[in-house]
């Protein structure tokens, strides 16, 4: 029979630095498109202040896999092949797509700071 993990840490934890980074990206990507004419009617940037705010989801996301990671280092119940899911890979995915996409929200903000959209 194969061990079971631990139901408080849950199969998806270790895996929440890429779903909930790639979803902060999503809708990050998706906003700075659609608040444009907003933004060129009113004459508010808020594109930055959005993207500050989806990047601290995504780093959470981080946060979570490396919460992750750390627990089952200490556990080392999940390890064994015979385990059947790679738990410390996906935490190890997660922290790091959290990375990349915490990296990229902040650089489309940035690029909001100097522009706002309604360049002609």
């Amino acid at each position: 029979m194969r061990p079971r993990p631990d139901r408080r840490q849950g199969r998806w934890l270790p895996w929440s630095g890429l779903a909930l980074g790639a979803a902060a990206w999503a809708v990050s990507t998706q906003l700075n498109y659609a608040l444009v004419p907003w933004v060129c009617a009113t004459g508010i940037n808020v594109v930055p202040a959005v993207a500050l705010a989806l990047a601290l989801l995504a780093a959470a996301g981080g946060a979570l896999s490396w919460h992750s990671w750390r627990k089952l280092a200490k556990s080392g119940s999940l390890e064994r092949p015979e385990a059947g899911f790679p738990h410390r890979l996906g935490a190890a995915v997660g922290m790091s797509a959290a990375a990349l996409f915490t990296l990229v929200i902040l650089l489309h903000a940035s690029a909001g700071l100097f522009f706002s959209g309604c360049e002609r």
